[in-house]
């Protein structure tokens, strides 16, 4: 009934473009060309015939909203282009005006996608409420299956209840289950199949390692007859540090384990946002560049700028600037010396410089340049890398996006040298949280927290 109802109403939206574009376009009583009659059929046409290909009216009950839309997005898009094909290939293009076609195009889009938008949000209130919801039992150790439940508590937007808990491991054990909260916990599969069954419990979540495919067989086996959805949400978190999501590759579905955390789209934003900020900040900071290069050269002997070997994205290496805050010096090949507190080697003018964090601005070209980003991981020296990447685990992980000027580990205090494993293990947990929850403002919050308060540490020396 509601996917009927939301066909019926996008072929509705598709005429309804069309003559608010023609209003717009004309300004006269709305008297439709055969060649605009012709387009608007074949878009409703196409709209009832391809919409349900991308998906757009499957449940989006528990799916990530921004991705969803872009699919409506593109859907419309393929529409309209089919659309035209149709009817350039009928030689009746020359008779149709091109702003008429923009305004119905932008509008009917507009509709389509924001009526949508405007329904999943009052699902979601009224999910939130208590409404329109779907029971789950789910099927696993009880570490994990409490995960899932710490999960669905901060989710009840998405719409899914958990009823009960089948206890793997004190099946396994022979041993009285854990309790969970309230929801009722079974041990024995044929009581755990007639709960969902007399309950009418709509999914059956099986968290299980990728070990347990005896354990999958016996649950998908015992509800073989049965209309309840069983859906496999394997345990993989020993095996990665980010999210595991399902991909296809050469036809098969494959999980990622180590692979970016987030896709190319959704960096878009942040990579427009590096490159024009970077550009403002170096075009309002070169008077002060000036000035600081000429204190440097003044103050002691060397160049201004020092340059280093640093693992970019991917470990891809790239050489990163900032200006020159110590003296002149020899180190031994391999070994790297980290500054200390009243460190010899650092001039009067470089303490300055890296208390205020003056010295990390010419690493702005490097933004510029594509090869670090404005927020991220700080980058560590190659010698750093070699020593924490098998004392520290998930070291080598923060390299999967690009490194950062500031980030979520330096505005919560972690920054300077690292004299102990135990620093730099805490140091990488704000680095993997930041990664595990990126994004656009989250970026945001972590400029705004750098320049009202994240310049100035008495950690950095």
């Amino acid at each position: 009934m509601y996917r009927n109802t939301a066909r019926c109403l996008d072929a509705l939206f598709v005429i309804a473009g069309a003559l608010i574009a023609h209003w717009l376009r004309f300004a006269t009583p709305i008297e439709l060309s055969d060649e605009e009659k012709l387009l608007i059929a074949f878009n409703c046409v196409f709209t009832l015939l391809l919409f349900p290909g991308f998906g757009v009216y499957d449940t989006w009950r528990g799916k990530a909203l921004p991705s969803m839309l872009a699919r409506v997005a593109s859907a419309w898009l393929v529409v309209v282009a089919a659309g035209l094909v149709l009817v350039f290939t009928l030689h009746r293009m020359d008779a149709l005006s091109r702003l008429w076609f923009g305004y119905a195009t932008l509008i009917s889009g507009a509709l389509i996608v924001v009526t949508k938008l405007i329904a999943h949000l009052l699902l979601r209130v009224a999910r939130r409420r208590g409404m329109n919801y779907r029971t789950v039992a789910i099927v696993g150790a009880p570490g994990f299956a409490r995960a899932l439940l710490v999960h669905l508590e901060h989710a009840p937007q998405a719409g899914f209840k958990p009823v009960c808990v089948f206890d793997t491991g004190a099946e396994a054990a022979h041993t009285p289950a854990a309790r969970m909260g309230s929801l009722a916990v079974l041990t024995d599969i044929d009581a755990f199949a007639e709960k969902v069954r007399s309950d009418g419990i709509n999914e059956v979540w099986l968290a299980l390692p990728l070990s347990e495919e005896h354990t999958i067989y016996r649950f998908t086996r015992a509800f073989r007859h049965d209309f309840v959805n069983l859906r496999f949400m394997p345990d993989v978190r020993s095996l990665s540090l980010f999210n595991h999501s399902l991909v296809d590759v050469l036809g098969l579905p494959t999980i990622n384990l180590t692979a970016p955390p987030v896709s190319p789209v959704q960096m878009w934003p942040k990579l427009i946002f590096d490159r024009l900020f970077a550009f403002v900040a170096l075009m309002l900071l070169a008077p002060l560049f000036a000035v600081l290069a000429v204190a440097i050269k003044a103050s002691s002997r060397g160049p201004v700028f020092f340059t280093q070997v640093r693992k970019g994205v991917d470990g891809r290496p790239f050489r990163i600037y900032k200006f020159r805050s110590m003296s002149l010096h020899r180190e031994a090949h391999g070994q790297l010396t980290q500054a200390s507190r009243h460190d010899a080697r650092v001039t009067k003018l470089g303490a300055f410089l890296r208390r205020t964090s003056l010295d990390e601005l010419p690493q702005f070209v490097n933004v510029l340049l594509g090869q670090m980003s404005v927020v991220g991981p700080r980058p560590h020296a190659l010698e750093h890398d070699d020593l924490y990447k098998d004392q520290v685990y998930g070291y080598m992980h923060r390299y999967r996006i690009k490194p950062g000027i500031t980030g979520w580990a330096q505005v919560n205090g972690y920054r300077g040298a690292t004299t102990k494993v135990e620093k730099m293990e805490t140091r990488v947990k704000f680095d993997l949280f930041y990664i595990h929850n990126w994004s656009f403002g989250f970026d945001m919050r972590i400029v705004l927290i750098t320049i009202f308060k994240g310049f100035v540490s008495r950690n950095a020396y």
